[in-house]
């Protein structure tokens, strides 16, 4: 078994023994699924890497790439495409969040086969707009009426989509009870045990949390798989109904906070945060413009979550959309960098954070743009070769486990 193995296994042991070879083989599926999936290995090499450029310290989200961005309705009901994933969120140098985003537009290029030349247009592109923005020292933000191209389609999408379209996808009815949908391949079934127990924290949490939407009761919950880095956390989708209003229902996630993996390569003093969920939901309403629909915290059996509404569409750039829509990838692109140094800006000065004009002084010198191209570049490379020692560890055997012959009905948590 590679070194590069070893580490991949020790670094999710904490999680789901049943759920974490779902995350394996997800890794398995292409070099970017894989590049998500191990943001630990990135890190520590970039952390080692003497030709980084130097860059101010800000707040980013940490685990920055192409699918990470996306469209979503915030709390005060209008939609936004913004970054959208902060469980890595941390306080490091801001070129770290540069270097890993360029990083997989070369990664997603290289997978599609794509002209290597069109992937450096792209970096390039992005390098030089968050440059730009990062030089003007104001904030920027996305709408429906602004953006455009596949930024504005998604934006489109979001607000035409309702909460009784992702109702139908994720329930059915049984007999004259509405439930969570145990069919769909997402869905896990609980211990009736560890459901009940869920059921009546949440309704203590909805009665006394002031982020909780008011007068709705719990009818249902499940485990949720979703995403790449995070399979492996605990998860739950939660049914709520309404107590005032007829068949309106509410869709509710709660994901397990873990500690950002970048924190064992980083050497600048974080603030004291009372929990890992605490942390991800203070950084993600620094960085965003409008934060998620009911964002906040909830501490289960002494873990902590972050808790925020499933969303009707939450539209990415998906891995897939990249071939397809490649040439169209310019507007996103940019829009990606604008938002990339717009987070920035949004949080600086915050609790030892660089300040705008710091952050624009740094912009202006513009040299460190062509070193992050070239470092993009060849981290490309590591991660490619990362993938083939893990392709040939996993066809080896290194990574199965005794749970891995267990049907989905007998994924049940405790």
């Amino acid at each position: 078994m590679s070194s590069r193995s070893e580490k991949i296994k020790a670094f999710n042991k904490n999680r789901i023994h049943s759920i974490i070879p779902l995350k394996y083989a997800a890794m398995l599926e292409n070099a970017f699924r894989f590049y998500r999936g191990s943001c630990h290995l990135f890190y520590e090499r970039i952390a080692a890497l003497n030709s980084m450029p130097k860059s101010p310290t800000g707040w980013i989200s940490g685990d920055l790439h192409l699918e990470n961005f996306g469209s979503y309705r915030g709390n005060n009901k209008l939609v936004y495409f913004d970054l959208n994933d902060f469980d890595e969120a941390v306080k490091a140098p801001v070129l770290w969040e540069v270097v890993r985003l360029v990083t997989s537009i070369f990664i997603a290029f290289q997978t599609l086969e794509i002209d290597g030349e069109q992937a450096v247009n792209m970096a390039a592109l992005f390098l030089k707009t968050y440059g730009t923005t990062l030089a003007t020292g104001k904030a920027m933000d996305l709408d429906p009426r602004t953006a455009k191209g596949i930024t504005g389609d998604f934006l489109k999408r979001a607000e035409r989509s309702s909460a009784d379209e992702l109702l139908k996808k994720r329930t059915l009815k049984k007999g004259s009870k509405l439930q969570l949908n145990t069919t769909d391949e997402r869905h896990f079934k609980l211990k009736k045990e560890l459901k009940s127990d869920l059921i009546s924290y949440m309704e203590e949490w909805l009665s006394q949390n002031n982020d909780s939407p008011y007068n709705y009761r719990v009818k249902d919950v499940v485990y949720r798989l979703a995403g790449t880095g995070s399979l492996g956390q605990k998860r739950y989708l939660f049914l709520l109904k309404s107590t005032q209003r007829k068949d309106r229902y509410l869709l509710i996630d709660m994901k397990q906070a873990y500690p950002s993996s970048l924190i064992p390569f980083l050497q600048i003093m974080q603030p004291k945060w009372a929990n890992e969920a605490e942390r991800i939901v203070s950084i993600q309403k620094r960085m965003q413009h409008v934060s998620a629909s009911l964002l906040s915290t909830a501490n289960f059996r002494n873990e902590h979550y972050v808790v925020q509404e499933l969303q009707p569409v939450k539209d990415t750039l998906k891995f897939k959309l990249i071939k397809a829509e490649y040439r169209k990838l310019y507007q996103a692109i940019d829009d990606m960098a604008m938002l990339t140094a717009s987070s920035q800006l949004r949080s600086s000065g915050m609790d030892g954070s660089a300040t705008k004009d710091e952050l624009k002084a740094f912009a202006i010198k513009g040299h460190w743009q062509q070193q992050i191209l070239d470092i993009a570049k060849e981290q490309a490379a590591l991660v490619g070769a990362d993938f083939g020692a893990f392709q040939q560890d996993y066809r080896n055997g290194a990574y199965k486990t005794r749970h891995e012959s267990k049907a989905k009905d007998e994924l049940v948590l405790s």
